[in-house]
């Protein structure tokens, strides 16, 4: 088993010291669903939200959360992004929402916790805005797809929901 890097030699939690790490290219994806009972998912589609534009408003949730994401998990460094994406994708075959999540940067420490907010997040924001309409939704799963870049070299997740 791999090492766990956030701990000391005390056994304590610790941010990792990056300061010899070399730069290099970054990216992580990760996804999120919100399923939802058809008529909630409807009412998004057809843009009748008495809220206004639910995609719209999760977008911008996953890319505010991606840039803050050191702010929320302890241990996480403050990171300059060179590119958050978020894309949504209505599922009505599913009755769910896929949400989609890019994060890039040239830097020393890895993006897959941004990436991973950033899903999360966007998929909270859609709940939050629906919760009047339906507050059974449910969110997950939400995982990481790909990594690419640092130490520990790259990820893909072969199977796909």
């Amino acid at each position: 088993m791999t090492q766990l890097t956030h701990i000391n030699a005390a056994g304590e939690a610790s941010m990792v010291d990056v300061t010899d790490k070399a730069e290099t290219a970054r990216e992580a994806r990760a996804e999120a669903y919100v399923s939802m009972a058809p008529r909630t998912l409807a009412m998004i589609i057809d843009g009748s939200h008495h809220k206004g534009d639910v995609f719209a408003t999760a977008r911008i949730a996953g890319i505010q959360a991606a840039k803050r994401t050191w702010e929320l998990i302890p241990l996480c460094h403050p990171l300059l992004l060179s590119k958050v994406a978020v894309e949504l994708e209505a599922q009505p075959e599913h009755n769910r929402v896929r949400i989609e999540s890019l994060c890039r940067l040239s830097g020393k420490t890895g993006v897959e916790m941004e990436a991973l907010t950033a899903a999360t997040v966007a998929a909270l924001t859609i709940y939050d805005m629906c919760k009047a309409a339906q507050k059974d939704m449910t969110i997950g799963p939400v995982r990481l797809l790909t990594k690419s870049g640092g130490k520990s070299g790259d990820f893909r997740r072969e199977e796909v929901c």
